[in-house]
């Protein structure tokens, strides 16, 4: 038995985003129907064509989610994460509270993909943290006509040592032309996978670039991908549903309305730890 696909998501085209010029955006999941996602609250992909070098956004709380951050290509500097390159990827825990991106810089072309990921009650009072998997750090997928990368949870005899509260398999694979690729999943694991090139079928189902495809809640432990006739390129995120009652209010996911205002209230007291602290902190460990 394998995992079927239970739904077929078109991807908006991109909009303007909000650092300004040269940025655009796709809402590829949306945080409307968290009970439907969970524990996966919003993944964005954003587009930046930057002629100068220049910073990008600004600092701004996060709180009761991790958030993982994918660079599919270019280059990101920041000055307390370091340069981010295509293949890299930043996993943030916001826990309690954290003050994120409060100096990053772009230059050329790049793009990214933003995950956010719903904690439960208990670990959204954790400690903030963050590390960097490196590209070639991370446990490369290699099979006939397959490449990809592991960046959380398991596949085949590879493990990623990346910490993370809510169990998650996240990888990135590039499949050659008709090549197919096994990935074994855990029954009671939700999720979906975005195509980023060519295409991919499930089951005989089709899943094209810019479309996102959400696996069927089954029995069965795997899902097998097969590319099209140009190949294909997706990013999976599958894990464990927390299963409690997630509400996001801008940067922040609680369990209730009340919560979010107490996430609000101890920001505006400063009780938030800055990313820069972290960091320094990780260096003098």
């Amino acid at each position: 038995m394998s995992r079927t696909i239970a739904r077929k998501d078109v991807t908006p085209p991109p909009e303007p985003g909000f650092i300004g010029e040269g940025h655009t955006a796709v809402e590829v999941l949306r945080p409307n129907a968290l009970s439907f996602s969970d524990p996966f609250v919003l993944l964005m992909d954003d587009r930046l064509d930057v002629p100068v070098r220049r910073q990008i956004g600004g600092a701004h709380p996060h709180a009761g989610l991790e958030t993982v951050t994918l660079l599919l290509e270019g280059t990101l500097s920041d000055r307390d994460e370091g340069e981010l390159s295509a293949g890299d990827v930043l996993w943030m825990t916001a826990g309690r509270g954290i003050i994120h991106n409060e100096a990053v810089e772009a230059f050329g072309r790049s793009r990214i993909l933003q995950l956010w990921i719903g904690l439960s009650a208990r670990d959204r009072e954790a400690a903030p943290r963050f590390e960097v998997v490196r590209r070639e750090k991370a446990a490369r997928i290699v099979a006939p006509g397959v490449d990809g990368r592991l960046y959380s949870g398991a596949s085949g005899s590879l493990r990623s040592p990346t910490r993370n509260h809510v169990p998650v398999t996240m990888l990135e694979v590039t499949l050659e032309p008709g090549a197919t690729f096994e990935q074994e999943l855990p029954g009671s694991y939700n999720g979906f996978f975005y195509v980023i090139a060519g295409s991919v079928r499930v089951d005989g189902a089709s899943v094209a670039k810019g479309e996102v495809g959400w696996l069927r809640p089954s029995d069965a432990h795997q899902v097998a991908f097969t590319a099209g006739d140009e190949g294909g390129r997706l990013v999976l995120y599958a894990g464990e549903p927390i299963g409690e009652p997630l509400v996001q209010h801008g940067p922040f996911v609680a369990g209730s309305p009340l919560e979010i205002v107490e996430f609000h209230r101890r920001f505006r007291a400063g009780d938030f730890t800055s990313m820069s602290r972290l960091a320094q902190q990780q260096q003098r460990s």
